[in-house]
């Protein structure tokens, strides 16, 4: 029954409607396929305006590394000196005759170095980031922990992986345990203060919302504010990844013999710069691709992330 003074809820609306069709605020949800082009709707327009991005910025990044092999080619010729700065011509030919052939002689392939220095990292990188994780949803939950760990992981941070060499010689020895713990090292600080600062931000009242109906505090720890950080959680293990990889050269310091760090530091030796470089590409396309890995993850725990 309509209390009096008020038209039914059905009832149909005379006069002009005042907002334009597809205007800002009108809302054009539930309107069907003919309807959503009148209200100046296209379909599949985010999706091309997202694609053209995507190209302009791979343009733009092939334009960029094109300028930096011009610049490297032209510089080499300048300088004329190889042992100095060889031209790009030579370093591809020697990163592509030590793909197949091994360096040092009884050693490895530039594949098998890098297929060890990937391992090393991953399983170094996985020890720190769930050592981290641990470690700064502790000091997110436990004021004590955080007023005890928190000066140590300020005196850590600063500190390279380089000075802890002798010290894990020591205590490890040079097997692939000294070599994974000093990348663990590098991961453990940044992941910890990570996940701390990314606790930090949830808002307050989530907790309280899940805590009034009846969530434990460990369970909305677990399950709300580590859900609702997972974002800035995987931007500091991006960080912390980078962090891993430029280990890798003080880790392979270690009495190694195998590994892209090895492989540099041993043609630096001996001069052969050709191979300092294959090396160092060799780094940055592995730390690209497993970023890469980390930023698709990312999306799928924040699509509003592209």
């Amino acid at each position: 029954m309509t209390p009096p003074g008020f038209a039914p809820v059905d009832a149909p609306v005379d006069g002009p409607v005042d907002a334009p069709v597809g205007a800002p605020g009108r809302v054009t949800q539930g309107l069907g396929p003919g309807e959503g082009a009148a209200a100046g709707i296209r379909p599949g327009g985010h999706r091309r305006a997202a694609r053209r991005r995507h190209a302009y910025r791979a343009l733009v990044g092939v334009a960029g590394l094109g300028v930096l092999l011009v610049g490297w080619q032209v510089t080499a010729l300048v300088l004329h000196d190889a042992a100095l700065l060889p031209t790009v011509p030579a370093t591809v030919a020697d990163f592509v005759t030590y793909l197949h052939e091994q360096y040092p002689a009884g050693s490895q392939t530039l594949v098998g170095h890098a297929a060890i220095s990937l391992r090393r990292v991953v399983f170094g990188f996985a020890l720190g980031t769930a050592g981290g994780l641990v470690l700064g949803a502790a000091m997110a939950a436990l004021r004590v922990v955080r007023y005890a760990v928190d000066p140590v992981l300020t005196v850590l941070r600063p500190v390279p992986p380089l000075a802890f060499i002798p010290l894990f010689i020591v205590w490890l020895g040079v097997d692939e345990s000294a070599k994974i713990g000093l990348i663990t090292l590098g991961t453990l600080p940044m992941v910890a203060t990570a996940t701390l600062g990314a606790l930090g931000a949830v808002p307050r009242s989530l907790e309280q919302a899940s805590l009034s109906l009846g969530a434990s505090p460990l369970r909305t720890l677990a399950l709300v504010r580590l859900r609702a950080a997972l974002p800035a959680l995987i931007t500091g293990m991006r960080l912390a990844l980078g962090g891993a990889w430029s280990s890798i050269i003080a880790a392979e310091l270690v009495g190694a013999t195998e590994g892209i760090g090895f492989v540099t530091l041993q043609a630096g030796n001996y001069l052969q710069t050709t191979l300092v470089l294959s090396g160092i590409v060799i780094i940055a396309v592995l730390g690209l691709t497993t970023d890469g890995l980390l930023r698709l993850v990312l999306r799928f725990a924040d699509p509003s992330v592209r």
